[in-house]
């Protein structure tokens, strides 16, 4: 891991000319950093054979959410006995494929949904009471397709009905995010293929209020496994503090060669631009 590192810091240094000690890198530099954390990070791994969910971890019914959203200073607490976690579980994909998981407990199930971090006891008359829980599935869109999901159903006395929340340890087996770790915000909001080699992409920007506005390039760096793309932004007047405007834009990206599976990252956070967003990212694999 230690060559990597610095066979990494080597090749940034090289491409930045000097730029990457200042802290002003291009997009050459950013999209190399990308290709690199993804391709050791463990991240590659995870988005070809691990658990990306494309939606939220929670299900509940309209009335539910309604009441949540509602009452938002309310908090969870645990009055009722809990059943034992089991060890692990199995995710089970349509295509037949399955992957087996580490489970977390329903407490910790509560705890995700749960805007405080104490869900000991119920102090108060604000909190949703869990009174039982029961193991069981739930169908959940994935990257590689819809799967049935361990899961808990959490039972709450003074909510009109239950909460289902995926019982997968993702801590434990591993995210996307936690292999990529720290990270700029993204450029590249989404993409849409309009044919096998033409992206039509969207991205945010920032630049100083009150300055006449810059000339923005939209960049595609294609690898053999994936096509990084971001927005180099130039200013027709710098120096000096400003107050900064945020803006969005679109253009259209024409690859040399067909985008098929590749995964398009974003150069500044060298996330996955689909990354829980499925729309407008038309290259999702199925």
């Amino acid at each position: 891991m230690l060559r990597l590192l610095v066979t990494f810091l080597a090749v940034t240094l090289l491409l930045s000319g000097g730029n990457f000690l200042s802290g002003r890198l291009s997009f050459d530099d950013h999209a190399a950093s990308a290709v690199w954390i993804w391709r050791t990070s463990g991240a590659a791994e995870i988005w070809r054979n691990g658990f990306v969910p494309m939606e939220s971890l929670s299900q509940m019914s309209r009335e539910v959410e309604e009441r949540i959203a509602r009452d938002e200073e309310y908090g969870f607490a645990v009055t009722g006995p809990l059943p034992v976690t089991p060890e692990e579980a199995r995710i089970r994909w349509d295509d037949g494929s399955t992957l087996r998981v580490p489970v977390i407990s329903a407490r910790r199930a509560l705890a995700a949904l749960s805007p405080f971090a104490d869900v000991a006891s119920a102090r108060d008359d604000q909190a949703y009471k869990l009174t039982a829980a029961t193991f069981t599935t739930m169908r959940l869109r994935t990257l590689r397709g819809t799967a049935t999901v361990p899961a808990w159903r959490l039972y709450f006395s003074n909510l009109p009905g239950p909460v289902d929340y995926a019982a997968v340890d993702t801590a434990t087996l591993g995210t996307v995010e936690k292999a990529v770790g720290d990270h700029l915000p993204a450029d590249i909001s989404g993409f849409e293929m309009l044919d096998a080699r033409t992206l039509r992409v969207t991205f945010e920007y920032g630049v100083c209020g009150g300055r006449a506005i810059p000339s923005v390039r939209l960049r595609a760096d294609e690898r053999p496994d994936v096509v990084v793309l971001g927005v180099e932004v130039r200013e027709h007047t710098g120096g000096g503090l400003c107050a900064g405007v945020g803006l969005r834009g679109e253009g259209v990206v024409r690859l040399a060669e067909p985008l098929t599976d590749r995964v398009v990252l974003d150069a500044r956070s060298r996330r996955p631009v689909c990354l829980h967003r499925p729309a407008p990212c038309a290259a999702v694999p199925r």
